[in-house]
């Protein structure tokens, strides 16, 4: 018997996938449990429908993403940070406070997205990944300032 699966299921495959099984399995595990759907020609058109519209939500994340990667590859943010002799931080700037100064730049950003190998503990021009999308990475100038 076909099925299309609802829900991953371990050893079978992934949701969204048609699989042949036994009909034993789909009639007494599969389909009772919700995991799978018969692959009857109204289910694969559904299926195909709503792979059909999340490719077209992925094309525009895709471009939502590119557009916002234009925009913060043309800036350079300014985190202000108190210092002492040399341009050494008294704390240290991290992942937040670089979302924080890009937002008030008027791109929202999380924290999550900011990718930081450590934090900046030295005054000056740095460069940092923020992740806009699975496929999208923007590298953001970044001028850590020192003030006393």
């Amino acid at each position: 018997m076909k099925v299309i699966l609802i829900k991953d299921v371990p050893s079978l495959g992934r949701a969204g996938e048609v699989r042949e099984v036994k009909d034993g399995y789909a009639r007494n595990y599969l389909l009772p449990r919700g995991f799978a759907a018969p692959a009857t020609d109204r289910n694969l058109q559904a299926l195909a429908h709503s792979r059909q519209a999340q490719q077209q939500r992925e094309a525009r994340a895709v471009r939502e993403a590119d557009a916002v990667k234009k925009q913060l590859e043309s800036l350079v943010v300014a985190v202000h940070a108190r210092a002492g002799e040399g341009g050494r931080l008294f704390g240290s700037v991290t992942a937040q406070d670089i979302a924080d100064a890009i937002t008030r730049q008027g791109i929202e950003v999380s924290k999550k997205q900011v990718e930081l190998d450590e934090p900046i503990k030295t005054a000056g021009f740095y460069k940092v990944s923020v992740r806009l999308h699975r496929q999208q990475t923007a590298m953001v100038e970044v001028n850590v300032i020192g003030t006393r």
